[in-house]
């Protein structure tokens, strides 16, 4: 159970259509953590692919990667700085090689260093689709965790979230927000997969779960906020929009208290 007084943090999911201009993405999102910082958020989630999409991953995105260091991130960071505001987004980024990119996770904390990295562990070879075609996996190590004003933030990725364990490990780092990523495609059942998977990894963490996925028709939409014990508690629909709430520690120590599953475990999760 969280010990600390920690105050609540007040956080959004945006649901962003990026194109295939980094400059353009990368002045959406300054202008979207400016009007953020405004209403108070302070941490700010951003889709999968938020640095560069055409619809799929492609050769045009491997040419449009950029490093860490490049202008995109640069620009993000620097906004997060100057307002205030922690962002988590999807960067594509180069790798050696040049042949494929990474799909890469970045939490920037509000001071704009970075916070977390994390490559895309689980690609999405699926459904008919063949993202290892352009991206390289991750690899399994370190979970990508960062502290914002108090919270414990986890990063993983859109299909990451058909994998239980990408949660658990980040919960045994002691993960009490889980940020989702996305770009959900769309297809029968898919809305219904992609919201019971968020729910259900909220309840079986007893955590916060926030997911920003792309609009349609590239994404299924639903962003959403998630509570400890999986209810929902703020959502959208297939159109643009901003998802904002509260992920309260209070709530969560009362939650993980009626609910103690993750002491009663027998089981662990080895990376």
């Amino acid at each position: 159970m969280r010990m600390t007084d920690t105050s609540p943090l007040r956080v959004a999911a945006v649901q962003f259509a990026p194109g295939p201009d980094a400059a353009r993405n990368a002045a959406a999102v300054r202008h979207t953590v400016a009007s953020a910082a405004a209403d108070g958020v302070q941490l700010l989630v951003f889709p999968e692919y938020t640095s560069v999409f055409d619809g799929a991953p492609s050769a045009a995105a491997v040419a449009a990667a950029q490093p860490l260091d490049g202008p995109f991130l640069d620009e993000v960071r620097s906004v997060a700085a100057a307002e205030g505001v922690a962002v988590v987004l999807g960067l594509v980024e180069s790798v050696e090689g040049g042949e494929r990119f990474a799909n890469t996770l970045v939490g920037i904390a509000a001071d704009g260093s970075i916070g977390a990295v994390y490559r895309k562990v689980h690609l999405y070879d699926a459904f008919g689709a063949a993202e290892s075609r352009f991206v390289r996996p991750g690899e399994p190590g370190a979970p990508a965790v960062f502290s914002v004003s108090g919270i414990v933030v986890g990063l993983q990725t859109c299909y990451d979230l058909r994998f239980p364990e990408s949660s658990r490990v980040l919960i045994d780092a002691g993960a009490e927000l889980l940020v989702v990523p996305a770009q959900w495609v769309p297809g029968p059942a898919k809305e219904s997969h992609w919201s019971t998977l968020l729910a259900a990894r909220a309840i079986e963490n007893t955590a916060y779960v926030l997911a920003a996925d792309h609009p349609a028709p590239h994404g299924v939409g639903l962003s959403a906020l998630y509570g400890p014990d999986g209810v929902l508690l703020a959502g959208a629909g297939a159109a643009e929009a901003v998802v904002s709430g509260v992920v309260e520690p209070d709530e969560l120590a009362r939650v993980r208290a009626v609910n103690p599953a993750l002491g009663s475990r027998r089981y662990r999760v080895v990376v």
